[in-house]
């Protein structure tokens, strides 16, 4: 049981409105091999909520249709979804950016043997969860011997020519491990890089550093602690108006399993559908809904989780805005 999460206002956070749509972060499914503490999506083996072949094929349409720059594909582990690679190849060939949201370990499960040389094949950037370079704090995290096998994962994509400097992109992804914000990108980053490369021999190009939300399985364990309160007031405290141009709600729409669009994977989450006119009475916009949709100037939907992407350096799908 997840403890109850306080209402989430944000009535006094600034006013957002959305500038030209650039990217599609879809969560393909919610299952995933692990579980980890800070996973704002609930995500674990026994999830089995996953895109329907009816929803992918909105998606391909679109992929064909709208002047998108980026497909962010994430999860639960969305390399677990059986249209995985034909989402992918259908993207690569409309000449898009592919992001995979790769949990390391995903690698190294049964059946998924090739699937390392399949992202190299294609071309896709891999955004890779490491949240410590060190063991014991990673298995903390995300479970038992999750450590080695993140090593392992790593040293296979680093053979096949990821994370050299070259096109094959390989970013890890770093959340700290408890109610405080990520320390400067820039110097962590540093540190990873020494330590992985003298430790395991181990390359990436860069780290992203992702504040924790304090929402979903993070959230409940703020509230069983006794820190819920505390954490949102650091959030607010260490709130930087500056951020607010580089937000990724303003340039990328979030997409559910069953294809219904919202401003970010955090409202999404929270069941905070994106707010777009003319929907005939319908409460939530879907994928369909985008072929003939004007998003520049529309509103964003905002609450008091907000503040976590404004805190500090700022954070984003794609790590620290001011690094």
């Amino acid at each position: 049981m997840h403890a109850t999460l306080p209402l989430l206002n944000a009535l006094d956070f600034p006013a957002l409105r959305r500038g030209t749509l650039e990217a599609l972060q879809v969560n393909l499914t919610y299952r995933c091999n692990q579980r980890c503490l800070h996973c704002h999506v609930n995500a674990g083996p026994t999830r089995h909520e996953s895109m329907d072949d009816a929803n992918v094929a909105f998606l391909r349409q679109l992929l064909d249709s709208l002047p998108l720059h980026t497909l962010d594909l994430t999860g639960g582990a969305p390399e677990l979804h059986p249209r995985f690679r034909q989402i992918v190849r259908h993207a690569r060939r409309a000449g898009r950016r592919v992001i995979d949201r790769c949990n390391l370990t995903i690698l190294n499960e049964p059946g998924q043997a090739d699937l390392a040389e399949f992202l190299a094949a294609e071309a896709v950037e891999i955004c890779a969860s490491l949240p410590c370079y060190g063991r014991d704090n990673v298995d903390r995290q995300r479970g038992d011997g999750v450590f080695a096998r993140s090593i392992a994962a790593l040293r296979q994509l680093n053979a096949l020519g990821y994370g050299r400097g070259g096109a094959l992109l390989l970013n890890l992804v770093y959340n700290p491990q408890g109610p405080s914000l990520p320390p400067p990108q820039a110097q962590l980053e540093a540190d990873y890089k020494a330590h992985l490369a003298a430790e395991f021999d181990i390359h990436f190009d860069h780290l992203l550093t992702l504040t924790n939300q304090p929402i979903a399985r993070f959230g409940s364990t703020l509230v069983s602690h006794g820190q819920f309160a505390a954490y949102l007031q650091l959030l607010r405290d260490s709130y930087r108006a500056e951020n607010l141009d580089a937000l990724m709600c303003r340039r990328l729409l979030s997409v559910d399993w069953q294809g219904y669009l919202y401003d970010c994977d955090f409202n999404q989450m929270l069941g905070l559908p994106l707010q777009l006119p003319g929907l005939l009475g319908r409460e939530r916009a879907h994928l369909r809904d985008l072929l003939n949709a004007e998003l520049d100037g529309n509103p964003i939907v905002t609450r008091d989780h907000c503040y976590a992407c404004t805190a500090g350096q700022g954070s984003s799908c794609g790590g620290a805005l001011k690094a």
